[in-house]
């Protein structure tokens, strides 16, 4: 457990967590591009939330003995992980609604006036697809469905990490 514990002060750990947010991202750009599966905008708001986590990790990543660094690292990836989870879990729910008319979303995602992502980066945070359509399955599950269990496992993670750093190491 005293392993465990002070695995937040090293830098492996915070760069597991922010190479497998950019794997996730990577691989979402993949399924775009080459696979031809266009983002709606909720898939577009779960894209976000992934860098969020994978921005997270930065702080820690770079400091990982200072404690700022860390509550910055852990607090930004535990909102990151419960905002991706909230909107996957929405968007599941906009699949399986038994009525089409309530399976839309909005036209284009919608960022803050100081964050414009759309007018920055349009490749990456266009929408041309519809919330409603499940145009990739794997085991019986569908995009939206995989990744409220990936953000529920980084929620999880997050919350473990913190537990046993407060108990194990008794301090974050």
């Amino acid at each position: 457990m005293q392993f465990l514990s002070q695995l937040p002060e090293r830098r492996g750990a915070w760069a597991l967590l922010f190479l497998s947010a950019v794997g996730l991202v990577l691989t979402a750009l993949y399924m775009q591009y080459q696979m031809g599966l266009d983002p709606c905008v909720k898939c577009i708001y779960q894209r976000v939330a992934v860098m969020g986590i994978a921005a997270a990790a930065l702080p820690a990543l770079f400091a990982p003995r200072l404690l700022v660094a860390r509550l910055l690292s852990y607090a930004a990836w535990l909102t990151a992980a419960i905002w991706g989870l909230r909107i996957a879990h929405d968007h599941v729910v906009t699949q399986q609604s038994a009525n089409a008319y309530f399976a839309v979303c909005d036209a284009f995602p919608v960022f803050p006036d100081w964050l414009p992502l759309l007018d920055w980066f349009p490749s990456l945070f266009e929408a041309p697809g519809l919330c409603g359509d499940i145009s990739w399955v794997f085991l019986d599950m569908s995009m939206p469905e995989w990744m409220r269990i990936i953000f529920a496992i980084y929620t999880g993670l997050a919350l473990v990490v913190i537990a046993l750093r407060l108990i194990g190491a008794r301090k974050l």
